[in-house]
């Protein structure tokens, strides 16, 4: 019987340390949200030939970042040009990141 009681504490326990986290989340404000880039265009994708070329309305000064589904960064570079060179990457399906000036969009970019 005693057994019963110290799983039934423990478990209470976890639920209630859950319920706070969870709720914690629910708080947090939402911080100023990017605007989104005019414009954006990214092509070809998927990518065979190792270059992948972003034109947006401004076609300004770019940060690109690229993460593998993990969410490990495996790439991040500036660019000025529409020209992006990828051919580093492996094959598979990525997200990346464009930065232009205070704007910020992600699409889901695949190397073949």
């Amino acid at each position: 019987m005693k057994k019963n009681y110290f799983y039934s504490t423990i478990l209470m326990v976890l639920f209630f340390s859950l319920s706070l986290s969870a709720q914690d989340l629910k708080q947090v404000p939402k911080t100023q949200e990017a605007s989104v880039i005019e414009g954006l265009n990214l092509y070809p994708n998927p990518v065979s030939n190792g270059k992948v070329y972003i034109s947006t309305k401004n076609d300004l000064e770019k940060e690109i970042i690229i993460f593998d589904l993990l969410g490990k960064k495996v790439l991040q570079t500036m660019i000025s040009s529409r020209e992006l060179n990828v051919s580093n990457l492996s094959p598979g399906v990525y997200i990346i990141k464009i930065n232009e000036q205070n704007a910020t969009a992600t699409r889901k970019l695949i190397v073949k």
